[in-house]
């Protein structure tokens, strides 16, 4: 034999039996559903006992697509949708017609700023070099929406580096915002594989000023750190302010039912460089104590 080669694989890969499925002579049997293949036939995989296979795809395409993009660790952003850069929320004022809205104007104007502070921390991020195995780290991370997620996107863009948007389905359309990276903007049907691809691979998340999405994303986040199910990383709260009026953390204290030190777990910021300082320091003295690779 003097060809020694060995073939990579025998079978037909399954996008060569997909075409040919496709292709098959009309009959009764083969015009029936349940003559599809499996992996072809969105009805049966839209059944609701196939919900567990769901679970596993939407598990896996994300961690997939990162692993091929070479990213090994991401920065994530949480925050409002409702929160405009500047001028978009100076608008909102001029165009508020009662007390009330105009109220609640003024709250976003002052709030606004922090679309600034978003971009501007994402440029920090961003500015890191691949590692020497050329893989990315704190890659800009967000829900791929408005606003403070526009803004940590577009920030990115500034650097012209990609970064990942974790879009959600919606009853309203919600479209990506235009500065997530095509190839990292992914879609999720359910909340809570959304949520775990947040953290699977986030080494720093700041939370800026946000509602309901926003709370239910942090307050996860500060559960698992605080029962010790992932290792602590940063955890950046943007405005004091805000957060202090919107939680009472000393109250939950007060009344026994979290401890002093889980206060701890978050540090609370106003602007991109002292929270760039926070994430620096908190990988240097973990460097200190099991040597690692410096950032930055």
């Amino acid at each position: 034999m003097t060809d020694t080669r060995v073939p990579s694989r025998v079978f037909r890969r399954a996008a060569q039996e997909a075409k040919s499925a496709q292709t098959q002579i009309s009959t009764p049997q083969t015009r029936n559903p349940a003559y599809r293949l499996a992996f072809q036939d969105m009805d049966f995989l839209l059944r609701e006992d196939l919900r567990p296979v769901r679970f596993q795809l939407e598990l896996l395409k994300p961690d997939l697509i990162l692993e091929e993009a070479k990213i090994a660790s991401t920065f994530v952003f949480y925050g409002s949708a409702r929160i405009p850069e500047p001028d978009k929320a100076r608008a909102l004022l001029d165009l508020a017609t009662d007390d009330k809205s105009r109220r609640i104007a003024e709250r976003l104007v002052a709030k606004s700023h922090y679309y600034d502070v978003a971009r501007e921390l994402a440029r920090i991020t961003s500015r890191l070099p691949r590692d020497e195995d050329g893989k990315r780290h704190f890659v800009v991370c967000s829900g791929g929406g408005p606003s403070i997620m526009e803004a940590a996107n577009r920030g990115a863009a500034d650097e012209g580096v990609e970064s990942i948007g974790l879009n959600i389905v919606l009853p309203h359309e919600q479209a990506p915002n235009p500065y997530v990276s095509p190839a990292l903007s992914m879609q999720f049907h359910y909340f809570a594989l959304r949520k775990m691809h947040f953290l699977l691979h986030a080494r720093a998340l700041a939370a800026f000023p946000g509602g309901f999405g926003t709370f239910d994303e942090l307050f996860e986040l500060l559960t698992l750190i605080q029962t010790g199910k992932i290792e602590p990383i940063p955890v950046l709260l943007f405005g004091r302010e805000f957060w202090e009026r919107v939680v009472n953390f000393e109250a939950l204290v007060e009344e026994g039912v979290v401890s002093e030190r889980d206060l701890g777990i978050f540090t609370f910021v106003e602007t991109a460089a002292e929270a760039w300082d926070v994430v620096r320091t908190f990988y240097e003295d973990r460097a200190a104590q099991e040597p690692s690779p410096p950032i930055g």
